[in-house]
């Protein structure tokens, strides 16, 4: 039986994870892959929460930067959250993996509302549960989002999945000499304005001692690898 780091783990998707090789919408191989690391670690007996971002859909802040009111904009990003979690939902069901879907927007014909007790009974009888909507609130990003339900539900660590293997000093696309980080604390990210995750998010997980790993979701196996505790991606912690 392989050791287990970590029991309780929250899963932060960027909706730009899920476009693969397409301009817009979800690439099936690509919800297919993360799917199956999924399903890899909740038969290993991990408590999986998962939040999903909606920008393969819709970027708000680009749109209120284009004219569109904030708020109207924000509120149709967390409509595109729900598009994927529902798309995340089907995939991880035909693969057998019992999930469920809760919403900080109500929406009941298609999602339970999120409700804090009910999530956490969800994980410890094993069902995956995705968090969908954001916070429910204007003005604040999945990050954010990400940063609350993990320590609503008492997660142990957020994992942030990207297309990148880790968090860098530059873009490691456009430029060849990009240094990778190791490990960060969250006071360097601040400083360094390194975007790990917005500055609310990253103060909510300093403020609380809450870890977080970002790391390259896209090539397989590195979900369960993190949480076996490999070094894989970069490390952001209060130390």
């Amino acid at each position: 039986m392989e050791k287990l780091k970590y029991k309780r783990v929250l899963l932060k998707i960027s909706g730009e994870a899920l476009l693969g090789e397409l301009d817009y919408g979800i690439d099936p191989g690509v919800i297919n892959n993360i799917s199956s690391q999924i399903k890899e670690v909740v038969e290993l007996g991990v408590e999986v929460a998962v939040v999903i971002g909606g920008g393969n859909f819709w970027r708000g802040v680009s749109a209120s930067a284009n004219g569109m009111d904030r708020t109207t904009a924000d509120y149709i990003g967390m409509l595109a959250t729900i598009m994927n979690a529902l798309g995340l939902q089907n995939a991880l069901e035909k693969m057998g993996v019992v999930t469920r879907v809760q919403t900080a927007i109500s929406i009941q014909e298609i999602a339970e509302p999120f409700i804090r007790r009910r999530a956490v009974r969800h994980l410890e009888k094993k069902r995956v549960v995705i968090f969908a909507g954001g916070t429910g609130k204007p003005y604040f990003t999945t990050d954010t989002a990400a940063a609350l339900r993990a320590l609503e539900i008492d997660a142990e660590i957020i994992f942030k999945a990207t297309k990148v293997d880790g968090v860098y000093n530059k873009d490691p696309v456009k430029f060849k000499d990009a240094k990778k980080f190791e490990k960060l604390n969250f006071l360097d990210v601040l400083r360094k304005d390194l975007r790990v995750l917005d500055s609310t998010a990253t103060s909510l997980c300093m403020e609380n001692n809450l870890p977080v790993v970002v790391f390259d979701i896209t090539k397989h196996g590195n979900i369960k690898g993190a949480i076996m505790g490999k070094k894989i991606g970069t490390m952001v912690s209060k130390e």
